[in-house]
């Protein structure tokens, strides 16, 4: 089942790099904060390096400005997510998750099946918003789409 407005965040665990492997749950990322998740397909995929990602860099500091902590989460390893990073040239403060095994992205119902592109299983390309954990706004892309889980798209939701 697919979470929805007003759906709490499932606890889960994910991980980030620093001093190695790190794994943090879901709670800690969301208990008392307002935070935009944004989810995209894969870590240096074409639309994910050159536009989703860009986006929440240019746009971080107008989100933090509204007191509201940024998340991208891919279902890629810690490693790749922190090459991305450094390649994105990622502000510090941008979370960048990873959902190795595609946990959290079945937990939410948002996980796609790449399997025909050589992709496996992965997370669909959205952005959330929640507040205290409960999710206030989701925006899932239609396949193949990049529109309203863009930065200027959240920030315009949040308003």
């Amino acid at each position: 089942m697919t979470i929805k407005i007003g759906d709490r965040i499932p606890n889960t665990t994910l991980n980030y790099l620093k001093d190695g492997v790190q794994a943090i749950n879901t709670d800690e990322i969301f208990k008392g904060k307002k935070v935009v998740l944004f989810s995209v397909p894969g870590a240096f995929t074409p639309t994910c390096s050159a536009k989703h990602l860009p986006g929440y860099v240019e746009k971080f500091a107008e989100f933090k400005k509204k007191n509201v902590d940024v998340a991208c989460i891919a279902v890629n390893d810690a490693f790749v997510m922190n090459a991305w990073a450094k390649d994105q040239k990622v502000p510090e403060g941008l979370w960048m998750l990873a959902d190795g095994n595609g946990t959290f992205s079945k937990a939410l119902g948002l996980e796609m099946d790449g399997t025909a592109f050589g992709l496996g299983m992965r997370g669909k390309r959205f952005a959330l918003y929640a507040e205290d954990g409960v999710v206030k706004q989701l925006h899932v892309e239609a396949p193949g789409e990049f529109k309203v889980s863009a930065a200027d798209a959240m920030l315009a939701a949040i308003a």
